[in-house]
């Protein structure tokens, strides 16, 4: 028996811009399970831009020529700025989407949660839906029943199990959906960032959970914004950029080239009716703080112009945001149509640390283009990466005054 997991070659998916998506059915979903523990997917060859309709249509390629393989029982971070192809990699991985072209080979059981309760029918109860998603995966009744009690305990549903789970919270809804993609005995387990959903209890519950699985073997794909959650569960990270593996390698020395900002300059964003953000970048220093400078153009003037941004910390909590709406100031002109902008914001709180800024574009009739969690910015001089950032708490330090009296209590009761 082969000692690889999962083997991509020449990995690449083409979508249309507003073309929809042919997903499977759940029947095909069934279908296809007949065929584990062993399947292997092959997709059909790029079709010929002649003659098939669709080369007048603009189109985007989510994944280019991405190739590699991963061992049984690794544990592998898959990071990158948003749009690098990160969800699409693990939609056909789990066969949800075909490539465009490329193979992709597949050995053993293979569970997901790429969404919160994927897979989950509303109208059936918790009961019948974790039935229902071990049968997807091609689990046997008798396989599902003996995990059934594990599954119900973990999620903390016992008490609404038997309620359709369109009544359940969102927090309900994501501790069961993880709950059964966990404990099922699948080879493969795919997650694509259900960690930033529901409070920092059940997440550090996830963690464990999903380091106890790597400790049996089994084989876990992770996709995530969380450098610390990466370096806490992998041993090994793949960075995607644009669409195409960028380097692959142990995880630290991932995470730091992808939290260092080494990576090619960001493609401009621009919006259907021509508003383009031609440049956007920032700094930091200790004499002015985070500096961002956003050039933009646009065919008609914007009235007024308007400029949000929005400062995260590495685990991807909004720390700060802002625009003129809430920022006033007398030198914005009243209308623009090409220029740049520029914003200082001071950091003497800010822990010293990785920050993304995303900016936004728009008047005062809407939002334009934007570029999100792209622009990487190190506060505070060099960052030691081996220092997890859930050891801070919180990313502001603000200022505080300790004082201690030795001796006896005062008491002024009388």
């Amino acid at each position: 028996m082969t000692d690889i997991a999962i083997r991509c070659e020449g990995l690449a998916k083409r979508y249309e811009i507003g073309e929809r998506e042919a997903y499977k059915t759940i029947r095909d979903v069934i279908t296809d399970a007949v065929a584990a523990p062993f399947r292997r997917l092959r997709s059909a060859a790029l079709r010929s831009s002649n003659g098939n309709g669709s080369q007048d249509k603009p189109t985007i390629w989510a994944l280019k020529d991405v190739s590699f393989e991963i061992k049984r029982g690794e544990v592998v971070g898959i990071i990158g700025r948003n749009g690098a192809g990160k969800s699409t990699l693990l939609k056909i991985l789990s066969r949800i989407t075909e490539p465009t072209r490329g193979s992709v080979e597949v050995w053993g059981r293979v569970g997901s949660l790429l969404e919160v309760g994927t897979g989950f029918h509303p109208e059936l109860t918790g009961r019948d839906n974790i039935f229902l998603n071990g049968a997807i995966l091609g689990m046997k009744k008798t396989e599902i029943a003996r995990k059934f009690d594990e599954i119900v305990a973990f999620a903390e549903v016992e008490k609404f199990i038997d309620t359709p789970v369109k009544r359940y919270s969102s927090g309900m809804y994501v501790r069961l959906a993880f709950a059964v993609a966990a404990h099922m005995e699948t080879e493969i387990l795919l997650v694509d960032e259900v960690l930033a959903v529901g409070d920092a209890q059940f997440q550090k519950k996830c963690l464990g959970k999903m380091d106890d699985i790597a400790k049996h073997g089994r084989t876990v794909l992770f996709v995530s914004h969380s450098m610390a959650s990466v370096q806490t569960l992998c041993e090994r990270a793949v960075l995607l950029n644009r669409g195409m593996v960028e380097t692959d390698g142990r995880v630290d020395e991932v995470v730091t080239i992808y939290l260092s900002g080494q990576l090619p300059e960001l493609a401009t964003s621009s919006s259907p009716e021509g508003v383009r953000i031609t440049k956007a970048t920032a700094f930091w220093s200790e004499d002015i703080g985070i500096h961002v400078e956003v050039s933009f153009t646009s065919p008609f003037a914007l009235r007024p112009l308007i400029l949000g941004l929005l400062i995260s910390d590495e685990l991807g909590r909004p720390v700060f945001g802002t625009n003129p709406r809430f920022d006033r100031h007398e030198s914005r002109p009243e209308s623009m149509s090409v220029g740049t902008v520029n914003v200082d914001v001071g950091t003497t709180v800010l822990r010293p640390g990785f920050y993304t800024v995303s900016v936004w574009l728009g008047d005062e009739n809407r939002d334009y283009c934007s570029v999100e969690d792209s622009i990487l910015v190190e506060v505070g001089g060099k960052v030691n990466l081996s220092q997890p950032a859930l050891q801070n708490i919180g990313s502001v330090k603000l200022p505080t005054v300790w004082t201690y009296r030795v001796g006896e209590p005062v008491c002024e009761l009388r």
